[in-house]
Parts: C-alpha cells; structure tokens; sequence
C-alpha cells in the first residue's frame, strides 16, 4: 500500500512511525506547503525518506504519482479544499478529525464521500485505544445492563504548538469543542448507538493563551467545559474537559453506567473497573483488570497505541476484509455535535441538534 502523507506537521509523524511498524505500508509522498514541515516529516522517515517525493500541494502530487492511499494530517480549516481533489478517485483515503470546522464543509464532504470509489474514513482514533475498546465490547455484551448515562473526561495539558500556531484560534479549527472534543462526541454515539437531539455546553477560556498576541489578536479557544448531551433513545452523556490539569493521573477516564453495573477505565493505567450495584449496606464488589496495549504501538504515538490499531483497520477495510469503521456521515455528526457544543457555550443555552442539521 503506497501512502501520501498530506500535511506532514505533528500528527503526520504520529502516522510516519505506525506506518513504520507495518511492512505492507509505504510511504511514497509527503505533502505540504511548509519546507520546515516537510524537512521534518523527511527526518522521521529515515532511509525511506528517499521514496517520498516531495509536494507544496495536491493537485501538484496527483500530476506526478497516484497513491493507493491518502491520509489528511493538514489543518483542520483544510480539509475540505484538501480532500475534494481526491474524491472520485481510486484512493483509500484517511482524514484525520475533524471531517471540518463548519457543519456546511463537513455535510459538502460527506455527500461526495458516498460515491467516492474507494475507502473514505474519518480518524476517530480513540475508538480504537484497547481499554476503551474493552469497554465497548463489555456493555455491547450487556453486563451493565441497560445503558442509562456515558461520562467522559479528559484533563490534560494545553494545546501544543502548531505551525504558526493556527490552532490558537476558533476560526482555524472550529473551536476546541469540534476540534479536541469531536473524539469524544463520537465515542457518546459509538457506545450510546443513538442519536443525539439536544446539547448544552459551559465553557470558556480562563486560563490557557491569555498572555499571547498574533497580529494583536488574542487566541479565542474553551480550555474548560462541561458538555450535556441528551440522546433520542434516552441516555445521556457528559463531557467534562479542563486543558490546564497537567499534572493529573489519568488523563482520560470513561465511564458507562448501566441498570445493573457501572464499566470504568483509566488511560493511561488502562485499569478497567467493573462495579455492580449492590443493596444498601452490602460491601462494594470492584472487580479490576488491566487492559495491556502492544509496547510498540504504545511508544508509537500519543494516543494510547489508537493510531496503530486503527492504520490495521484502515488497511483491512481498503483490502475488501473489514467495514469502514467511521464514515464521512459519522464525522459529519461528531463535528455538528462540537458545533452545537460551541454555540450553547456562546449563548449559554440549550441547543437542538436539529438546529444544526436539519437541511434547508
């Protein structure tokens, strides 16, 4: 499988050393209009280096070469322009989330995504971390019962440094709610197998970027909130994200409560506790295990081994042997949920999602 890498910043390295981990996978392009970033992308790949041309563009790419596969690492405010000289060519084609910033590019997207002839997946990695891929399997297995309500939370450090810093600003990336928060959104549909109908989110920027200035401007991206997402079959979800919590043991923890027994999971202990619900007065019965992830695939990336395991999805799903896990309509939704998560936290107030979606 010969890739083109199109945006060769932070994340293109995350895919350069997975794809290095799987001998059927080759890189062949690197493309992006920064030298730096290409220089960068060089260096990752070592000796392979010397298969990889090297591209400002991808129109100018597809005059030199066809690649069997394309994966979309460029920024988000990108991925539409990116992506459209692509469809309806035979190229499996991996972009990273958010599908796009707008509700309007990602629904343009995703309408030619249904003719497009070969695989088109959208980069939820976090599907694929091991524990919460366990967690998955046990409530779709019902041992919690019946799911009644999903908790998500995510304490970590700031956003990283990006060329020109583009992801300081809503405009570039959607705002943090569709560009940090859409993994998350996904995840609520993904487990909750529903749609949602309604959100309400509080957030804004308190502490991270106050004291930056690009052109005199100041950086306009939530680095705390809390989310409520209700669903059409009556479960409800929350996220609970805080950027400025480096220091905290988990950095992710996921919870699914059912009518009979609650799932939790830790990343990056990988614990995954099981605790039914016992009478009042009878003791706790907490059952813990330890999810194990691949060392490789762990040293790999920064996403808990995710981006390993879903490049082996993509391939087998390219290869005519799996399903597309996340398609365009998929990512569709997850950026109108962090869209809607945005604008209830602008508007301090509730937000229907047929607001978002419902065409005109």
């Amino acid at each position: 499988m010969k890739f083109a890498l199109i945006g060769t910043g932070l994340m293109a390295q995350e895919h350069i050393r997975n794809l290095q981990l799987i001998p059927e996978a080759r890189i062949v392009a690197l493309v992006d209009p920064a030298p730096s970033s290409l220089e960068w992308a060089s260096s990752a790949l070592g000796a392979a280096s010397a298969d990889a041309r090297q591209f400002a563009d991808v129109p100018s790419m597809l005059a030199a070469l066809t690649p069997d596969a394309a994966i979309i690492a460029s920024p988000n405010y990108t991925h539409r322009e990116v992506v459209t000289p692509l469809l309806g060519r035979p190229i499996h084609i991996l972009c990273e989330k958010p599908l796009a910033t707008t509700v309007e590019d990602a629904r343009a997207v995703a309408a030619a995504a249904e003719t497009h002839p070969a695989v088109f997946w959208v980069g939820m990695e976090y599907r694929w971390m091991p524990p919460v891929t366990q967690l998955v399997t046990q409530v779709r297995a019902g041992r919690i019962g019946k799911l009644r309500r999903v908790g998500m939370h995510e304490h970590r450090f700031p956003f990283l440094p990006k060329v020109g810093d583009w992801n300081r600003f809503s405009s570039n990336t959607g705002g943090t709610m569709v560009e940090k928060c859409c993994h998350f959104f996904d995840l609520m549909r993904y487990i909750i197998a529903a749609e949602p109908v309604r959100v309400y989110c509080s957030g804004a920027m308190d502490v991270n970027h106050l004291d930056e200035r690009y052109g005199g401007r100041t950086p306009d991206i939530i680095d705390n909130s809390f989310t409520v997402v209700d669903f059409a079959n009556g479960a409800r979800a929350m996220l609970d994200l805080c950027m400025f919590a480096e220091g905290m043991e988990e950095q992710e923890k996921l919870t699914a409560i059912g009518d009979m027994a609650a799932l939790e999971v830790g990343i990056p202990s990988g614990i995954l506790a099981f605790s039914p619900r016992v009478k009042l007065g009878q003791p706790k019965q907490v059952e813990r295990t330890h999810v194990t992830t691949d060392e490789a695939a762990l040293r790999a990336g920064h996403h808990h081994g995710a981006t390993f395991f879903q490049l082996q999805a993509f391939l087998r799903a390219a290869a005519g042997k799996g399903p597309v896990a996340v398609t365009a309509t998929e990512g569709l939704a997850a950026v109108a949920m962090g869209v809607a998560a945005e604008l209830s936290a602008a508007e301090h107030r509730v937000v229907a999602m047929d607001e978002l979606l419902t065409s005109t």
